[in-house]
């Protein structure tokens, strides 16, 4: 029989040991040289002090103020409306036979032309204020008839569009905070869409027709468009008080304004009970294009973070490329003939400390850089507290990891100028590509989805909606992948590097 031996504890110790030992020298390494201890206060004020100078430099001052939704996000609330007041609970029932839509062409000219969500329904809003809440049923010129509700919900009923020969049938009922939409063909035969709960009604709220014409994307940007919509067999039961309809383009000023410019933004005609609405802008979550004078911790945050990360990329190739020029390299691995744990501690020192940095960088820039922003004027895409504490830790990952890779780099080639410019230019030219405005959307995607810039997406803080048409691409903000996926793109080039490294240094070095 053969004897089990189990490992002594005390050997475990000394292994544990020897390499706080390993980290401590490292630390000590780092901490004795000025110019790396330097080099990171350096990357941290870069980031403080760009996103000042961002704040400073913005100037939205005058603008009218900014839709807010219920749910506290920017919006474009602009339509035309038709309305009268529901005392009450209620319901209101329509046809829609046409919904056609017109986009500019030339020197102020019209052409026929699709706009996937122009919308035309039937609406229960709590009052006309902008970014009051609201429930619709409606159809739309592409995507069939959906129900939405206070911006961000969005529900599919019948698909197809509508025409002479394919009517359809509209109907909200409303009761208490309950509305409840419903979609036909026919008036008699009903399908429920879905239901929504609005907070804080009221007891009278404002329900009726509306038509809206959101902008649609041509080419490199988006241009503005207006729908016409005829209604019939409007039927109204519960509170109604019998007055005249009321029609009103909503939100004409509004800087989220996404709709038609000019005169013909909206109009509508009533004879008996048929009406033809005429509208422009949308009512929806407000977007980068909506909205292109709003900033976003992005904005404050990116053009410091891309200079931070050059100081630390340098200091990162310069922690192990300065004992290879000086020849200490061996006095190093003599030291602790274990290479693997070398290159581990000095990856876990570097990448500490440069976390470090970039967090507080992140931490002092956010706030000072919005409040900055916002005195002068600028909307800032609200996000909330999570999200900003997801931006700042993974500000400070992201350039720790950047820092573990120039490294990785720094001990492959051993010269610290080619690993400088080797993991720079990784990072700068997929960087200026994506922040050339002229970039196809699918090339730009394709750079943040396989490159190391892939981990920006960390600091990303605007969301894409599929009922808004834009362009949704990186130079807007809006990156493919989600933010820990980008940054796990980078992680995956600094673990690969630290394998190969890890090799290198075991058969070259040792």
């Amino acid at each position: 029989m053969t004897a089990v031996t189990t490992p002594h504890p005390a050997g475990r110790r000394t292994a544990r040991d020897g390499f706080r030992q390993v980290l401590h020298a490292e630390w000590t390494k780092f901490r004795t040289v000025l110019g790396w201890v330097a080099g990171m206060g350096v990357a941290t004020l870069l980031v403080v002090l760009v996103a000042l100078l961002a704040g400073v430099s913005s100037d939205q001052k005058g603008s009218p103020p900014v839709p807010i939704g219920p749910g506290g996000e920017a919006v474009t609330d602009t339509c035309y409306f038709v309305h009268q007041p529901l005392a009450g609970n209620g319901s209101v029932t329509v046809s829609v036979s046409a919904l056609d839509s017109s986009i500019p062409q030339g020197l102020g000219d019209l052409r026929p032309g699709v706009v996937p969500w122009a919308k035309a329904g039937l609406i229960v809003k709590e009052s006309t204020r902008q970014g009051s809440p609201y429930s619709a049923i409606m159809i739309t010129g592409g995507h069939g008839v959906r129900m939405q509700d206070n911006y961000v919900n969005d529900r599919a009923g019948l698909p197809g569009p509508v025409s002479a020969a394919s009517v359809r049938w509209l109907r909200l009922d409303r009761s208490g905070d309950t509305i409840t939409g419903y979609a036909g063909t026919d008036g008699t035969n009903w399908a429920e869409v879905g239901t929504a709960q609005l907070s804080g009604l009221g007891s009278s709220v404002q329900v009726g027709l509306f038509v809206a014409s959101p902008q649609v994307v041509d080419g490199m940007g988006t241009t503005g468009s207006v729908s016409t919509a005829a209604f019939g067999d409007l039927r109204l039961h519960g509170g109604w008080t019998g007055g005249e309809w009321t029609g009103e383009l909503l939100g004409a000023h509004s800087p989220t304004f996404a709709g038609f410019p000019g005169n013909g933004s909206g109009s509508f005609t009533q004879s008996g009970g048929r009406f033809t609405v005429t509208g422009a802008g949308d009512i929806a979550p407000a977007v980068r294009e909506t909205l292109p004078t709003g900033g976003t911790l992005n904005d404050i945050l990116t053009t410091g973070t891309f200079a931070a990360l050059i100081a630390v990329i340098v200091v990162g190739a310069l922690f192990i490329t300065t004992e290879y020029r000086k020849n200490l390299i061996h006095v190093t691995l003599a030291a602790s003939p274990r290479r693997g744990r070398v290159l581990l501690a000095k990856a876990i020192v570097l990448g500490a400390v440069t976390f470090v940095a970039g967090l507080v960088g992140a931490v002092l820039a956010v706030p000072l850089g919005a409040r900055l922003a916002r005195a002068n004027g600028v909307f800032i895409f609200p996000v909330t507290p999570w999200t900003e504490m997801r931006v700042a830790l993974g500000t400070g990952a992201l350039l720790a990891t950047a820092s573990i890779l120039a490294l990785c780099v720094g001990v492959i080639v051993r010269d610290s100028a080619a690993a400088v410019t080797s993991v720079i230019g990784a990072v700068v030219l997929p960087y200026l590509l994506i922040a050339n405005p002229f970039m196809p959307a699918s090339v730009a995607n394709w750079l943040t989805r396989v490159t190391p810039v892939a981990a920006f997406a960390v600091q990303q803080t605007l969301v894409q909606y599929p009922q808004v048409a834009s362009h949704y691409t990186p130079y807007q903000g809006y990156y493919p992948l989600v933010p820990w996926a980008g940054l796990a793109v980078l992680a995956g080039y600094a673990v690969a590097g630290l394998a190969v490294a890890a090799v290198v240094l075991h058969r070259r070095d040792g």
